[in-house]
Order: structure tokens, then C-alpha cells, then sequence
């Protein structure tokens, strides 16, 4: 068992899909407004996991061939014969439907529509695209952008500023994450046949001012929270140190061009954003007044909130 359980944590990517988690959570807590609803925050929490699982197993499913190929990913469950694509495909397309199920049932129809269209996009989209463009970065930076709106939108009931922040913080800031990543493996990827930025720009100079040029424009971000009123300027002050870090390492990467500047720059990437979350929670204006689901204009403005009791 505790074997199997290894097998389904990999094909799952369980580790990645916390850090799911901790966005979607801090979104949550920010955009809440009155006393916080835990069972709504459950649901929201395991719909939304249940959701990025099943993504995460169906592109293997879909990508098993590949994934052979490379050092990286042939012990994968499925490359290496563990588990069956027959298995891997109930699976995620069972964790699909139970998450969906969670978030209709537990929070709202806008979250759940969201939530199946992050899915959606990760698998006809940026999977299909992989091996044909190095556009695909683009594209999985807005999935991965999307939980974070969605804990926002199961709390306020609606997309609002705060949300919009959110998906931007998380999309620019996974631009230099993932090209540090590409140019570490990118012999590997080739191998793969996927098709990453390092594979059309094999001298690297277009992927280090690609990674300075995203981490440059996450710097208004730390001010923009603080204007909206979401943030206090303690987080003002101390996103702009993180961000220093992470674009300090985004330059070194751009000036060297190699291994041990693109691991620095992933490792840095990794550090900032579990910190900037953190702080800001620490540091968050508390939202006043009745939930945004109410109200004249509610059914304008949002869809069916339906909760699980």
C-alpha cells in the first residue's frame, strides 16, 4: 500500500500541487469577508487539488512516450511500467469529476467553471503545445496563475481587483521559475522532443532577458497590492526586497548563462513566493462588511453559490 500510495503521489506531482494549495488558501483568507467559513475553505481546498491531480495524471497519461526519453522523468510511474495508462487515465479523469463535484457543491459555479478550465487549458493546450512551440511557457504560466483565482472567487463569490492581482503575481513570477528550469534540463527536454525556449535559443540570450524582463515587471506588484487595499506597506516593503533577490538572480543567469546561475535563479524563484504569501497574510487589510455574494447586484455579479453542509 504504502508503495501504491508513492506511485499515485508522483503521478499526482503531489509535491508541486502544495504549492497549489498555499496560493489558493492565501487567496481565499484575503478575499473572505465576515468569519471564516471553513467548511467553504475545505471544499475549495480539496476541489481545487483534486482538480490540479487530475491534470497532473492525465499529461502523463498523454506524455508517457515522451517522458521514456528523458533522464528526468523515465522512472515516472508510467514510463517505467509501475502503474497502466489504462489505470493512470481513471484516475485522473475520477480525481476530475470529484473535484468538480466538491467546488459545485461547496463554493460556487464560477470557481468549478474555472477550475475545469484551468484543467482544460493544461491538457488541450499547453500539453499539445510542448512539443511545438516554446509559446507553451506562456501557457502554462496562466494555468498555473488560475488557482489563486479561484480561491479568491470561491470566497468573494465574483472576480474582482484582488483576483486579477493574484493570477498576475503568479504569472509573472512563473516565467523565470520555469525558463531556469528549461535551461537546466534543456538537453534532456530535446531529448524529449519538447520544445522550450532553450531549444530555439540554444546561446541563452533570449531565455536570460526573458527571466529579467518578467522579474522586472513583478516589482509594481508589492505597491498595487497596497493600493487595492489588500495590503498594509509592511508587504509593500518587503515584496520589493524579495523581488530584489529574485531579480538579482534573473541577472546573473542573463550575464552567465550558466548551470549554477539557473539553479540559484530556481531555487530563488522557490523561496520568494512561499515568503511573499506569508507576508502578505501577515500584513493583509481585512475585508469589512457582508460577503460580495450579497447585496442589490449580486445576481448581476455572480453566479449560484451553492455550500456543502
Amino acid at each position: 500500500m504504502r508503495e501504491r500510495l508513492g506511485l499515485y503521489a508522483v503521478l499526482t506531482k503531489l509535491r508541486l500541487s502544495s504549492l497549489v494549495l498555499m496560493t489558493t488558501a492565501t487567496a481565499y483568507l484575503l478575499a473572505r469577508r465576515g468569519p471564516l467559513d471553513g467548511w467553504e475553505l475545505a471544499a475549495t481546498l480539496s476541489g481545487t487539488l483534486l482538480c490540479a491531480f487530475s491534470a497532473a495524471a492525465l499529461n502523463q497519461f498523454w506524455e508517457r512516450e515522451r517522458d521514456a526519453r528523458m533522464e528526468r522523468t523515465r522512472t515516472r510511474p508510467l514510463p517505467s511500467g509501475r502503474l497502466s495508462p489504462r489505470e493512470a487515465r481513471l484516475a485522473g479523469l475520477g480525481m476530475l469529476g470529484s473535484g468538480q463535484a466538491i467546488l459545485v457543491l461547496g463554493t460556487n459555479l464560477l470557481t468549478a467553471a474555472l477550475a475545469l478550465a484551468t484543467v482544460l487549458l493544461y491538457l488541450l493546450v499547453y500539453t499539445p503545445l510542448k512539443p511545438r512551440s516554446s509559446l507553451n511557457t506562456l501557457v502554462g504560466a496562466v494555468c498555473g496563475a488560475l488557482p489563486p483565482v479561484l480561491g479568491w472567487t470561491a470566497a468573494a463569490g465574483r472576480l474582482e481587483l484582488g483576483a486579477w492581482l493574484f493570477g498576475l503575481l503568479l504569472f509573472l513570477w512563473q516565467v523565470p521559475h520555469f525558463l531556469a528550469l528549461a535551461w537546466l534540463y534543456r538537453e534532456d527536454y530535446a531529448r524529449g522532443g519538447f520544445r522550450m525556449l532553450p531549444a530555439v535559443d540554444p546561446g541563452g540570450q533570449l531565455t536570460g532577458a526573458l527571466s529579467a524582463l518578467y522579474s522586472l515587471a513583478l516589482l509594481p506588484l508589492g505597491v498595487a497590492f497596497a493600493l487595492a487595499g489588500l495590503a498594509g506597506p509592511t508587504f509593500a516593503g518587503g515584496f520589493a526586497l524579495l523581488w530584489l533577490l529574485l531579480f538579482a538572480a534573473s541577472l546573473r543567469l542573463w550575464r552567465r548563462l550558466d548551470r549554477a546561475s539557473a539553479r540559484r535563479l530556481f531555487f530563488a524563484s522557490v523561496i520568494v513566493l512561499p515568503l511573499a504569501l506569508a507576508l502578505l497574510l501577515v500584513d493583509r487589510v481585512p475585508r469589512a462588511g457582508a460577503p460580495a455574494s450579497s447585496g442589490p447586484y449580486a445576481a448581476e455579479t455572480a453566479l449560484p453559490h451553492a455550500r456543502l453542509r
